[in-house]
């Protein structure tokens, strides 16, 4: 026993590390439609609502991936999917610099997006079986803050790059995964939880039936909870790392300063995702999830009012500490719903719904650009969704921690 425990303290800091590791190209990959959207859209001559289809079509990607992912993590593991995964998004991203036309672009923004999205429910399964279950939340707040860091870097190459090329972004994103693949090939551990389940023979049901068991009893009312809470807050995710320098620029402020805007965004959600992660583990749930989205309207709301760009800029940093850092949240929800042989299933479900929402929110957020209404009519859209998925969330915890003792019941007769 001493000797398993030793053994899982040395590869849990390697796990988490190199889940951290793609996330963050993750992160400028995810980001650089919203930071490249100018020369794009003058590349491609598109109006707002092409615009919002080219935001959404990476997005789209993302609902078939992360079904995939999900689904293939339970049943070959969880390392083999997220090599794959970072494989695929490394070509099609590469690819990106060098079509021709605005239906070529959607097509390799859409396989983009299908291995980004395979790659995301891996990362959060390979993280949270990494930790002990008192230790979740930070092993997954430490991996998902990858992701505001890889979008932090882009936004400042970005705002200080002196070319002004669009194309370099889809490079660096291209590029930088390929370089990580060799080193997940020989030294990312597969999840010991993944390895006793198939040692336990609990893996050996196919596909289907993890899907009917997470839509049965004791899991169908947090399935359909999470899957609810996932779309609605995602929606407003990718609203604003699709649209949030654009908007700005609509405001009429310049290239540089919208992308600002977004790197005090990704600091907010640097922090938030860790903080957020280490509270969930240590103060009641409910609490965490109701400060949460507190937070995210205040964000919203102090976008809607700020009028000077100081205002903007603590505006945007509370707004990314409270909306990326909530989605680490959710992420650790989805990995203590399940136990460890549906937790790849279920996760990668939840993730896909969410990504209807993300794939919906940069589109209407384009509509409404388009209708004259602007920033503030984007910020105010986002308003609703957030306090349905509050109430839900808060339903969600007070139901896990009631049924708890049942998921591990599950685990043991399994």
């Amino acid at each position: 026993m001493e000797r398993d425990t030793s053994e899982d303290q040395k590869t849990s800091p390697i796990t988490v590390f190199l889940c951290f590791v793609v996330a963050v190209i993750e992160g400028l990959d995810l980001q650089a439609a919203g930071i490249a959207a100018t020369g794009i859209r003058e590349y491609f001559s598109l109006t707002s609502e092409q615009l919002g289809i080219f935001f959404s079509a990476g997005i789209l990607g993302l609902l078939p991936g992360t079904l995939l992912g999900g689904r293939y993590a339970d049943k070959i593991g969880r390392k083999k999917v997220l090599i794959i995964a970072v494989a695929i998004f490394a070509v099609f991203t590469l690819f990106t610099v060098w079509v021709n036309s605005f239906s070529t672009l959607l097509l390799v923004r859409f396989l983009a997006g299908v291995g980004m999205g395979a790659a995301l429910p891996n990362l959060i399964t390979l993280a949270s079986e990494a930790a002990t279950p008192k230790n979740r939340g930070r092993a997954v707040g430490l991996m998902y803050c990858g992701l505001p860091v890889g979008a932090l870097l882009l936004s400042f190459w970005a705002a200080y790059d002196p070319t002004g090329n669009w194309k370099s972004i889809f490079y660096l994103g291209g590029i930088a995964p390929l370089l990580v693949i060799p080193l997940m090939i020989y030294w990312l551990p597969e999840s010991r939880e993944y390895l006793q389940s198939i040692k336990n023979k609990v893996l050996q049901v196919n596909e289907q039936s993890a899907f009917k068991v997470i839509l049965q009893s004791p899991f169908i009312l947090r399935t359909l909870l999470l899957w609810v809470s996932y779309f609605f807050t995602l929606m407003v995710v990718y609203i604003m790392l699709s649209w949030l320098p654009t908007l700005f620029m609509e405001l009429g402020f310049s290239r540089q300063q919208g992308s600002m805007a977004q790197v005090f965004f990704m600091i907010g959600a640097f922090f938030g995702t860790i903080i957020l992660g280490m509270l969930i583990d240590r103060w009641n749930k409910v609490l965490v999830i109701i400060l949460m989205y507190i937070g995210i309207l205040a964000g919203l709301l102090s976008l809607n009012a700020a009028t000077t760009l100081s205002q903007i800029y603590m505006a945007a940093a509370l707004t990314g500490t409270f909306t990326i850092g909530g989605q680490g949240v959710l992420y650790t929800f989805g990995s203590l719903v399940y136990p460890a042989h549906l937790r790849g299933t279920g996760v990668g479900t939840a993730s896909a719904i969410g990504r209807v929402g993300a794939m919906l929110g940069p589109t209407i957020a384009g509509f409404i650009v388009a209708s004259g209404a602007g920033a503030s009519g984007v910020f105010t859209a986002a308003i609703p969704g957030i306090v349905l998925s509050a109430i839900i969330m808060v339903i969600l915890s007070k139901k896990l921690a009631v049924t708890q003792p049942v998921v591990k019941m599950d685990k043991q007769v399994v």
